[in-house]
């Protein structure tokens, strides 16, 4: 007597596990909000133009260029223009305005705008 063979019986389908795919996005998740925080230290503090109060003294633009500055108009060497700005100043939060010239990099304006700080000079506007 032959009797029924029965195949085998099938594995039990195994289900995708969501677990690691959930580890996984939040990995993610938790790199892209630290990669976010980076270059928050190295922020420009300054002024919008036109937002602030009334103008005092004389004017005090230092125009940037790719080659030079230029100090309401006259040509003026970089390690000078702190010497320069000081007499035109009236009190300690004069404003001083800074705009960047046809050519002239961020880094360039940056780099002036730093060497201003450095020098006793806090309030920085930037101008288009």
């Amino acid at each position: 007597m032959t009797g029924f063979r029965f195949a085998p019986p099938a594995p039990p389908r195994r289900r995708a596990a969501l677990t690691p795919m959930i580890d996984v996005v939040f990995l993610l998740l938790v790199f892209f909000m630290l990669a976010a925080r980076f270059g928050a230290e190295g922020a420009l503090p300054a002024a919008a133009a036109g937002a602030g109060a009334e103008w005092r003294g004389p004017p005090r633009l230092v125009e940037i260029a790719p080659e030079g500055l230029r100090l309401n108009g006259a040509v003026i060497a970089e390690a000078a223009l702190p010497a320069a700005l000081r007499p035109l100043m009236t009190g300690e939060g004069d404003p001083v305005i800074l705009r960047g010239a046809e050519g002239a990099s961020l880094q360039r304006v940056i780099d002036v705008a730093d060497a201003l700080r450095a020098a006793g000079f806090g309030a920085l506007v930037l101008a288009e």
